[in-house]
């Protein structure tokens, strides 16, 4: 028959158990892609607020500064002998995506066309999502490596029936998608891994601000890793330039609102998680007119 101590002594050792699986999650978080350019819960993951520093961003808070960013998987130690992708010639009119050797999970829609045209300066990129449509103007002129990639994704439906995985909160007031692999319940500790399978540099980031409003680039801490994640932001953030703007909302701030008022299921120990208020992206439609 079990004893008091034999109960504690279980009790004891579930509890270091359980310890002990949150700290693998976590640590697979922080190798995720996600928001912002560190290695930390999930693309896109991020870390503090920068303050911050930087899944989506930084910060100085509690759970490390990596924890809050956005970022995607971190590169394996194989990335670094791998291509690296250029940013856009003028001469040739071109940009150069390169193969994510990182790993993480791919949805394969192949590569964008080398080929892109800084005409029209901007163009309309509509996420239509079970809360309401959210109108997003890129810049094309400045991050033409970026919003051509978009078209791409975008063309192939590579966005349809995703849902946004991360949700940070007042100190890190942004909402990560892109992931087309991810679960968004709070369970799933490879959300924010998922990716085209190619990566491209980061662009427009002289005197880049996170401000509310601005739409922004996932990666890992690596230059050069910017893949098919993003975050949107409902708030200002203090992430040092390293994640391509590349537009500004001009209709759905409401709906980040809500959701974010909504908060979040299973907080990974630095404020963010997956949103309790689900968001789906239906279809992603970009257009431009020259």
């Amino acid at each position: 028959m079990a004893t008091g101590k034999d109960r504690q002594k279980q009790l004891a050792r579930e509890h270091h158990e359980r310890q002990m699986q949150r700290r693998l999650e976590r640590e697979q978080r922080n190798k995720r892609t996600a928001i912002i350019g560190s290695t930390v819960g999930v693309v896109v993951v991020v870390g503090g607020i920068v303050a911050a520093v930087a899944v989506l961003g930084g910060g100085s808070d509690p759970a490390t500064e990596a924890a809050s960013t956005p970022t995607a998987s971190a590169p394996q130690d194989t990335a670094a002998a791998a291509a690296q992708p250029k940013p856009y010639d003028p001469a040739t009119g071109t940009c150069g995506y390169v193969a994510d050797t990182a790993g993480g999970q791919v949805k394969d829609v192949g590569m964008p066309p080398a080929e892109v045209k800084l005409k029209p300066a901007t163009k309309t990129m509509t996420l239509k999502t079970n809360q309401g449509d959210i109108v997003v103007e890129l810049d094309n002129a400045k991050a033409p490596c970026t919003v051509n990639s978009l078209e791409h994704l975008a063309g192939k439906g590579f966005y349809d029936g995703s849902k946004c995985h991360r949700l940070g909160s007042e100190k890190f007031p942004m909402l990560q998608c892109g992931d087309p692999t991810a679960k968004a319940d709070g369970k799933a500790a490879g959300d924010g891994s998922g990716g085209p399978g190619y990566v491209m540099v980061e662009e427009n980031l002289e005197g880049a601000t996170y401000k509310r409003g601005v739409m922004a680039m996932a990666k890992t801490q690596a230059p050069g890793s910017t893949g098919s994640q993003f975050f949107l932001v409902f708030g200002d953030i203090g992430l040092t330039p390293d994640y391509t703007p590349v537009g500004t909302i001009t209709k759905g701030l409401d709906i980040l609102d809500k959701v974010n008022k909504a908060g979040v299921i299973g907080d990974s120990g630095d404020g963010t998680g997956a949103p309790k208020e689900t968001v789906e992206i239906k279809d992603v439609t970009i257009s431009g007119k020259s």
